[in-house]
């Protein structure tokens, strides 16, 4: 089964990491994502770069910016390969431990087609 791991950073924890603990961070992840039961990342652009789309009233409105005001944000997710959730648990802890910071969602994928009209 394929699991979501939704990468969910603080903004003022991030802005705080330093030089090598991002370095030492990013070499323990990239062990991580190495692994062949890691199937895909995918890191997401800064939160001032988003654009939320919202319908209000037969209207369509674009506001700059994420969805909601928070200090917290989706920095990305990755994709696992795990018998149950408890290997998908494992791996996020991993990578959680490398980076207090960060919190982990883990969600299974919906594999079942899209269906209805």
């Amino acid at each position: 089964m394929r699991y979501a791991l939704l990468a969910y950073s603080n903004i003022e924890a991030r802005e705080q990491t330093t030089e090598a603990e991002q370095r030492r961070i990013n070499a323990g992840t990239a062990e991580v994502l190495a692994r062949p039961n890691v199937t895909g990342w995918l890191r997401l652009q800064d939160v001032d770069s988003a654009t939320t789309v919202r319908h209000d009233r037969s209207r369509t409105l674009l506001t700059d910016g994420p969805f909601v005001d928070s200090k917290d944000f989706l920095g990305g997710f990755i994709i696992v390969e795990a018998e149950n959730l408890d290997g998908a648990l494992a791996v996020a802890g991993e990578l959680q431990e490398l980076e207090g910071t960060v919190a982990f969602e883990v969600r299974p994928v919906r594999e079942e087609p899209l269906t209805g009209a």
